[in-house]
């Protein structure tokens, strides 16, 4: 199983070619602001102005739907997702859905040495 996942949002990755296509893979998650929250937030929203309570449940919605999707290219066996985008709707009146979303493939250096990458 790969240990790092590289994952960025052009369509490849600047000296490494792709080797294998798995497919189109998602990550998603589904927040909803509390009932203190929602009303904070209804009451920031009449003076205008950024609404600090929604600000932290998207920012937080979006690296949960990227740990899913780095978890899913893990299980898959790639080591990079390429083409990553965001989507995100309402659902009734007080749900957000983030979906995180790209191509899962394996890359390698292009000298043909296998990728290896450390993050720390």
């Amino acid at each position: 199983m790969v240990d790092n996942v590289i994952i960025v949002s052009t369509n490849y990755v600047p000296g490494k070619r792709v080797t294998k296509v798995i497919g189109t893979i998602w990550g998603i998650t589904v927040r909803s602001r509390g009932l203190g929250g929602n009303i904070m937030a209804g009451l920031r929203s009449l003076a205008g102005g950024e609404i600090t309570e929604y600000v932290k449940l998207l920012s937080d919605a979006r690296s949960h739907a990227m740990d899913r999707l780095r978890d899913n290219a893990k299980q898959l066996g790639a080591n990079a997702v390429i083409d990553l985008r965001f989507d995100s709707s309402e659902i009734g009146q007080t749900m957000s859905e983030i979906v995180a979303y790209g191509t899962a493939v394996v890359v390698e250096d292009v000298s043909g040495e296998p990728e290896r990458v450390s993050l720390s």
